[in-house]
């Protein structure tokens, strides 16, 4: 169930950030109606590692509409180049 508090609960913020948990982010309202997220740090950073993957992604699927497709003899060659460097 979610955590959900009023903004002005934050006068006494240890209370508050003591309810942030990993999975379980607490979210403040202002004037009844939702405000703030408060996550725990590896939260935020699995996001924005989730946005990085999701705009690469999005990256290579537009690539592929307008480069040339690769064959994948040349795909397999490019592979041995790349394992003869190291």
């Amino acid at each position: 169930m979610p955590n959900i508090k009023p903004v002005s609960d934050l006068r006494n913020y240890s209370e508050v950030l003591q309810d942030v948990t990993e999975g379980s982010p607490v979210f403040l309202t202002k004037n009844g109606r939702g405000k703030y997220a408060i996550v725990d740090m590896r939260d935020y950073e699995k996001t924005l590692a989730t946005i990085r993957l999701m705009n690469e992604l999005e990256k290579g699927r537009r690539s592929g509409e307008t480069e040339p497709l690769i064959t994948p003899e040349e795909m397999r060659e490019h592979f041995r180049r790349r394992a003869n460097e190291v």
